[in-house]
Order: C-alpha cells, then sequence, then structure tokens
C-alpha cells in the first residue's frame, strides 16, 4: 500500500511516500518558508533528488508542486495518482469530536473547519491539504490524524481550566493539546531506547510551533498546548502564555477588534514579533553577529523552555530524561545549550562538544556527571501517521 502523508505546519509542508507495511520511504522532501520570501523546496527519491527556490504564497500551492515532483519523469517515483492508495493528513485539532484516526468525508471537512479559530494557522492548511489531495488523488483513500488525539487520556486535574465547570460541560472548553503525532512518536522510541520501566520523560518538540509534554511510561499527564495551539513556549509568529489582561487591554483600552487580536498573538508575535524575523536560522545568524534584539529573543525563548522543565519535572516528581526533537529541537545547538545551562539542580547538564555535533540518529548530549539523560531524537511524523492510516484502512477493507 503506497500513503501519501502529507504534514502541513504553520509555514511547512512535509511529506513521505511510504510503501506500507515495509515502510520503505520511496520519496520524501519538504516545501518551507510558505508566504515567506526565499521559499524552496526539497526533495528526494530513489530516482533522484532536486532542490528548488521560488516563493509559495501559500500552501494549495505548495501542495500542488509536491504533486508534481512526485510524478516528474526523471526523479519521481510514480508514474500516475492512482499510484497513491491513501494519503494521510495530519490535522491539528480535532476538537472533542475526534479522539482516533479518522476516514474523510463531509462531517469531517465540516468539523476540521468548525475548528477553524482554535487552531488559525494550522487547520485551514490542513483542511486545504485535503481538499486539494482530493483533487489530485481522486481514488486514494484520505484519512485524518489528529494531533490531539494522543492527549485524550491526560488526567481532568491537568485539562481543566478553573473556570466556571459549565464551560467544560457545555462547551467543552479544556486543554486539548497538540503535536501528538511528534511527542507520540519520540516517547516510544525513548522508551524502546532507554529500556526503563516507569520511566518519567519531558518531550520539547521545537519547531516553528513548538510544545512540551511530560509523560509516564509513554502516557501524556501533562502538555504546554491547550484549548488551541497558542499558549505555552514562544514560538515562530505565537506569543506562547500571556497574562489574559493584556487580551482585554488591546481590546477595551487600546480598541483593537478581536480579530485584530487574533492576528496579534498568532501570526505576529512570536519570535517574528521580538525580532522581525519568524525563522530561528536567521535570528541566531543575526544574533551571532552582535544584534542584542535577537540575542534577547533568544535568551528569552530558552527561559520559558526552562520553566516548563522545572514545572514537568515537578508534576512528574522527577524526570529521568529531555527528548529534543522537530527542526529547531533536533538542529539548533545553540536553543539546546541555553536552555540546559543553569539546570544542574534538576541533575540536567550537556556536553558542550555532544551538542554542537551533527549526527543522525538518536543520540545523547548530557554531560558525564549529569543525573538526566538528554537526548535528541529526530522525529518521524509522517510514519507515525502511515502506521496509523495502514492500520486503519487495513482494518476496514
Amino acid at each position: 500500500m503506497n500513503i501519501l502523508v502529507i504534514n502541513s505546519g504553520s509555514s511547512s509542508i512535509k511529506f513521505q511516500l511510504i510503501e506500507m507495511p515495509m515502510a520503505r520511504v520511496l520519496a520524501s522532501g519538504m516545501v518551507e518558508r510558505i508566504g515567506i520570501e526565499g521559499g524552496s523546496i526539497q526533495y528526494k527519491s530513489e530516482r533522484g533528488s532536486l532542490q528548488e527556490e521560488g516563493n509559495f504564497e501559500d500552501h494549495n500551492a505548495g501542495l500542488k508542486k509536491i504533486a508534481t515532483v512526485l510524478m516528474n519523469p526523471h526523479s519521481g517515483v510514480i508514474d500516475s495518482a492512482d499510484e497513491v492508495d491513501a494519503v494521510g493528513h495530519r490535522v491539528v485539532h480535532g476538537g472533542q469530536k475526534f479522539t482516533e484516526t479518522t476516514r474523510v468525508d463531509d462531517a469531517v471537512k465540516a468539523n476540521i473547519k468548525r475548528l477553524f479559530s482554535l487552531a488559525p494557522l494550522h487547520n485551514p492548511a490542513n483542511l486545504t491539504g485535503i481538499e486539494v489531495a482530493e483533487e489530485l488523488f481522486p481514488n486514494a483513500e484520505q484519512v485524518c490524524v489528529f494531533d490531539t488525539a494522543f492527549f485524550s487520556s491526560i488526567p481532568q486535574k491537568a485539562y481543566q481550566y478553573a473556570i466556571p465547570h459549565q464551560f467544560l460541560t457545555e462547551e467543552h472548553i479544556r486543554l486539548y493539546g497538540f503535536h501528538g503525532t511528534s511527542h507520540k512518536y519520540v516517547s516510544a522510541k525513548a522508551q524502546e531506547y532507554l529500556n526503563k520501566e516507569d520511566l518519567k520523560l519531558i518531550t520539547i518538540h521545537l519547531g516553528n510551533g513548538c510544545s512540551m509534554t511530560a509523560l509516564i511510561n509513554g502516557k501524556p499527564i501533562d502538555t504546554s498546548l491547550g484549548f488551541g495551539p497558542a499558549n505555552g513556549l514562544v514560538m515562530g509568529t505565537r506569543a506562547g502564555d500571556i497574562d489574559q489582561t493584556v487580551v482585554l487591554y488591546l481590546q477595551q483600552q487600546l480598541g483593537y477588534s478581536v480579530d485584530e487580536v487574533n492576528t496579534i498573538l498568532n501570526k505576529e508575535s512570536g519570535m517574528l514579533g521580538l525580532t522581525g524575523h519568524s525563522d530561528l536560522r536567521d535570528i541566531e545568524a543575526k544574533a551571532e553577529a552582535g544584534d542584542a534584539v535577537c540575542k534577547l529573543a533568544l535568551e528569552l525563548n530558552a527561559y520559558r523552555i526552562r520553566k516548563y522543565i522545572g514545572a514537568y519535572a515537578a508534576a512528574l516528581n522527577g524526570v529521568d530524561a529531555l527528548v529534543f526533537t522537530a527542526g529547531i529541537g533536533e538542529n539548533s545547538s545553540t536553543i539546546r545549550k541555553m536552555v540546559c545551562d543553569q539546570m544542574d539542580f534538576l541533575g540536567i547538564a550537556i556536553d558542550k562538544e555532544e551538542n554542537a555535533q551533527r549526527k543522525k540518529g538518536i543520540r545523547e548530549i548530557q554531560s558525564a556527571e549529569a543525573k538526566v539523560k538528554v537526548l535528541i531524537i529526530p522525529t518521524n511524523e509522517e510514519l507515525e501517521i502511515a502506521n496509523q492510516v495502514y492500520d486503519l484502512v487495513r482494518a476496514t477493507d
């Protein structure tokens, strides 16, 4: 079964064409910097690879480019769209309704659209991915894997907000959690790698969107993103945690509309709001060159992550390992160093030379005297999605 996995982030699309059940990757790649100047597509397959620069105005343009390269006569791996048996879509917000992998129909698409306001950077792009895939691969099964599903077992003391109870029971306002496929994948890999019972783990997913999860034996007990994917850590364009009084002040005293405040907090804040740049690579380069504003933004970013590590260590009553994953977590030695500095009280310290290395696969970067393991585990949300899609399609055909 050939499964095309489409993972639409807020400013990127990762994709893999995977032959299941062998988990053989026929082709993979990424469209980066969607809606930002300097966009590009990277693609590799058994028949060749390519890298092209070009601006992608929106996710629609990026997805159509992906279909083109998959059927490229020179480096493509399929001759026609009919060779794709199923398309697995990462969907960020499933709300109360979707707690497991689901086939796409009109009702599913309507519910994804209904949740646009809760995931304004993601659910619209996810729905676009579904609609474009239906057009480009009309005979393929379309299947959704929801980020929120992994967190459905979080205990009520962690998912309920301290607001009037009817907002939970009648309106389903609660913590849902996001990046579930990533946290599920890397926590399972950590459990397998460390081979420890009652493993207390903090997974740190750092990309344009960022989140952290506290887990015991692979089961999440808390996570930093909540009702929508906007709170918690500082992100590319999202503010993360903010005093709700600021939101009221912006509206009541400064005259901003609800839509304007939503745009500010989701699309104009975070690292973009602090520095004018949303891509951490640009910010690190400027900080290295002496830009004080970018230096401070990096410190602010790392400080927020450290606060969550402390909170989750308390919630877990100890921590055995930290896991860094996703684009920034896997590739930014700067952020990892800044996060782990001055955390020796918790037994966290890294080996600077190991941290600076670029190696493939799972690796440890803690110092010899550290009590807590610090791991870098490359996430593979696409494989996790393919596994879930394959299981669903096989079970119901």
